[in-house]
């Protein structure tokens, strides 16, 4: 009796134990489930901004680097002496502008000196017209007496050797006032022409500026000898050599995004209506089968590329035959985000996963009860 009793109380057991764990594996049945997923990451192709011979190596395949970390350095005495010579056209740049701003002070004084002459020989001119004025009345009167007899012919001759002084220094003072305005503006041409050649005052300043964008891309191409990681994460298809030659704005290595990882789960389009995004998700990966880690849908795609009418031979549609009884469903590809991952658990680029979509469900209910691993068989 005794025997039998404990008998009964182990098969329930079992069967209890079967049953938890055949509801936990019916979650691979009665929720979307597929194995045809994929471990993917943001993959940056590092290339240099400048060419030269890499002088420094200080990485290896495969290794783990920080955001900033040196990944290799190119030969920088080129663009050193590329700086220095920038550097030196912004210091005679700046030379030549204060000489030019000298230049402008001296024109400036010589269109006033202009400008005080021109007022000079028009004092000149308003003095010689008054003195010409009075001895062209002198004269004109000293013409009558003389008729009269009433003065000699020497004082009138001397009148007119006045009339004839007055006279030439009228045309005396207009010539001078000509020759005033053409210095005025001889002057003022050259002051114009300095202060277009000199260009901009300050910062605004055309060569100036140029020269400093000069000396900026000088500076900025000696910085990009150094190349450095832009991310963290881990270096691939490393194959470069001291000694090896950069090419500017060519892929010299490749960095895998240490905090970009997610999985593509492609799903029937038969099971894509039951998902939506934020559903939770256990995937499983075929490098590590016993380990479940906890996801959530982030999107579901929306499109795939028809093969169907794809163009063939002479432009024309190419159309696979197909058996009308027989439909295979497509494939739909579903962005998962990755959760927590377990203690020694380590994804890598392009490795196998399993996902099951728990529909119903919201990320926010966080990552407790998952399922088991999905059985070796399925996976």
């Amino acid at each position: 009796m005794k025997l039998n009793i404990k008998l009964l109380v182990t098969a329930l057991i079992v069967l209890a134990a079967v049953t938890a764990v055949g509801l936990k594996y019916a979650n691979y049945i009665s929720n979307p489930w597929t194995r045809n997923g994929q471990v993917r990451a943001n993959v940056l192709e590092v290339a240099p901004r400048v060419s030269g011979p890499i002088i420094d190596l200080p990485i290896r395949d495969n290794q783990f680097v920080s955001a900033g970390d040196l990944l290799f350095e190119i030969d920088p005495r080129t663009y050193e002496a590329a700086f220095a010579q920038a550097q030196a056209r912004l210091d005679e740049t700046i030379d030549e502008l204060a000489a030019l701003d000298k230049q402008i002070e001296a024109g400036e004084a010589s269109v006033r000196q202009a400008e005080t002459a021109i007022e000079q020989a028009q004092s000149q001119l308003t003095s010689a017209t008054a003195q010409l004025t009075n001895d062209q009345r002198q004269y004109d009167r000293a013409q009558q007496l003389v008729q009269d007899d009433r003065i000699s012919q020497a004082q009138f001759d001397e009148y007119q050797r006045n009339l004839d002084v007055s006279e030439a220094n009228l045309e005396q003072a207009k010539s001078a006032i000509a020759q005033a305005n053409a210095a005025l503006v001889q002057s003022q041409a050259g002051l114009a022409s300095t202060v277009a050649s000199r260009g901009a005052l300050g910062e605004d300043n055309s060569r100036l500026r140029e020269a400093r964008a000069t000396l900026e891309t000088a500076r900025l191409n000696l910085e990009f000898t150094k190349v450095r990681a832009s991310v963290d994460g881990h270096v691939a298809n490393l194959t470069l050599r001291l000694g090896s030659q950069a090419v500017a704005n060519q892929p010299m290595l490749a960095l895998i995004d240490a905090n970009s990882y997610w999985i593509d789960a492609y799903f029937k389009e038969t099971n894509v209506a039951d998902i939506a995004p934020g559903n939770r998700a256990a995937i499983t990966l075929m490098s590590f089968p016993d380990r479940v880690i906890p996801g959530s849908v982030d999107s579901i795609g929306r499109g795939i590329a028809a093969d169907e009418g794809s163009t063939g031979v002479n432009l024309l549609p190419k159309v696979n035959p197909t058996f009308e009884w027989i439909r295979l469903a497509q494939r739909v590809p579903v962005r998962i985000e990755i959760g927590d991952l377990p203690e020694g658990v380590e994804l890598l680029v392009g490795t196998t996963a399993s996902v099951l979509v728990m529909t119903g469900t919201t990320a926010s209910e966080g990552d407790g009860d998952l399922p088991p691993p999905a059985p070796s068989i399925l996976q």
